[in-house]
């Protein structure tokens, strides 16, 4: 394979910055995640803004400002969030070259964190530099980035809890494109409620050829629990549906150029649910709810044991539609499951976690001139998708009136979180054109 070095201004810089090994989940690489916030910083403070490391209960967050070249009092705010922390590179064998020492090698820069998230943070901060350099930037532009997202994200979404600050629109490039002509905008996220179930039927394990058929079998007993939630038709009860908000026309339209929900499903090794799972995939994944089984534990499942388990414990979870609410739904379930629940059985409901969905409305200015921006750079209008998964940081903004334009440059084939992570080497200059026409196209917000 052909590897190279590029000549372009750009490589130098950001791989400086993915020289950093910023894995937040190792202790050991604490001082390096500080490093990576101090790294942001500067480039804020080269650009003539302001910038400073504040620890936010023991997490380094890079906040900062460079204002408007002009009547900054009165120009638009854009607040952009990004995290300077990595995964762990591990396994180092599979890697084709040192996960921190980039290198471009058949058109790809390789390097850990090179698409999530530091080559995607350094197109925005490149942008903004590059504009309030040349006394053009328009809008104040705002950088409140992280260094645990890979371990949680928490920090940022308290921290703009208690901002009073506030912007007129938010931009977040961390996400990724349909394939390599075709850019998306995320407008919604799915939340999460996750539970820890402990059901007993007695007081200790019974010989099967002495009791089974007259006593309560806790494995029975577990899957008639869980059978209650189950949606044997493809979508949930209606009572677990309310609040659910209905894609809009334009967004329909964007996922019909998705892949097709059969190879969505079929490229992961994985088998359709039932009879009309790989149409509705995209509808099922981006706007319905949906509750699994996460694992489940009983009885004896490796040894030949003759017994009726006392206990079962099971993992469950619900991913929420965009405009559903926690607080609305999750008693709904814990209520299901009781019903559900075969008389006798003593079952005990533990909600260990759980985080809104967020919304973004299409129709939103910043949204609109968002597609605008990209468009006039990539000459192609982005698809409105939404995200199967969570994003905490999208309800936070999204409570706060903030509308935020979530997007990326990453491809299917970017490997991220495994060995041989990797961007497109042009998109580096290319997404760095596209936040600078993004941020000229916010002085109409």
């Amino acid at each position: 394979m052909a590897e190279a070095r590029s000549s372009e201004a750009w490589f130098d810089e950001l791989a400086e910055f993915l020289r950093i090994p910023s894995i937040s989940a190792d202790p050991a690489h604490k001082a390096d995640v500080q490093r990576a916030a101090e790294w942001v910083c500067e480039r804020v403070r080269e650009a003539g803004g302001e910038c400073e490391i504040v620890d936010w209960h023991g997490q380094p967050l890079a906040v900062g400002e460079i204002r408007a070249s002009q009547d900054a009092e009165n120009a638009p705010t854009v607040l952009c969030y990004g995290h300077f922390d990595v995964q762990p590179p591990d396994p180092l064998e599979l890697w084709e070259s040192d996960p921190f020492e980039p290198v471009i090698r058949d058109d790809y820069l390789y390097a850990r964190g090179v698409v999530d998230d530091k080559g995607q943070l350094y197109m925005l901060l490149a942008a903004a530099r590059e504009l309030a350099l040349a006394g053009e930037l328009p809008v104040n532009v705002r950088f409140a980035c992280d260094g645990e997202e890979e371990t949680g994200g928490h920090s940022i979404v308290e921290y703009l809890e208690q901002d009073e600050r506030g912007a007129d629109a938010a931009i977040i490039f961390d996400s990724g494109m349909i394939r390599r002509d075709l850019p998306a905008f995320n407008v919604a996220t799915r939340g999460v409620i996750y539970w820890h179930l402990t059901l007993r039927t007695g007081q200790r394990d019974l010989h099967s050829g002495m009791y089974g058929g007259a006593a309560l079998n806790a494995a029975h007993a577990m899957i008639k629990t869980l059978d209650g939630l189950v949606a044997h038709d493809g979508t949930l009860v209606d009572e677990l549906r309310v609040g659910r908000a209905e894609p809009t026309a334009e967004e329909l339209a964007g996922w019909q150029a998705l892949p097709a929900g059969a190879s969505e499903l079929s490229d992961q090794g994985a088998r359709p649910k039932d009879a009309r799972a790989a149409e509705d995939f995209y509808l099922r994944t981006f706007a319905e709810p949906a509750i699994d089984v996460n694992g489940i534990s009983t009885g004896s499942p490796q040894l030949q044991k003759t017994v009726l388990p006392v206990e079962a414990i099971a993992n469950v979870s619900m991913r929420l539609a965009p405009g559903q609410k926690v607080d609305d739904v999750a008693p709904v379930v814990e209520r299901l499951l009781r019903e559900a629940a075969p008389e006798g059985a003593e079952l005990e409901i533990e909600r260990w976690s759980a985080a809104p969905p967020g919304l973004v409305p299409p129709d939103a200015k910043a949204i609109q001139l968002g597609l605008d921006a990209f468009e006039k750079v990539l000459g192609v209008r982005p698809a409105l998708i939404r995200s199967g998964g969570t994003l905490p940081i999208v309800p936070a903004l999204a409570d706060k009136g903030i509308p935020t334009v979530i997007t990326g440059f990453g491809l299917p084939d970017s490997q991220i979180h495994s060995p041989n992570e990797r961007l497109v080497a042009e998109y580096v200059p290319l997404g760095t054109a596209a936040a600078r026409e993004l941020f000229l196209a916010y002085r109409d917000l």
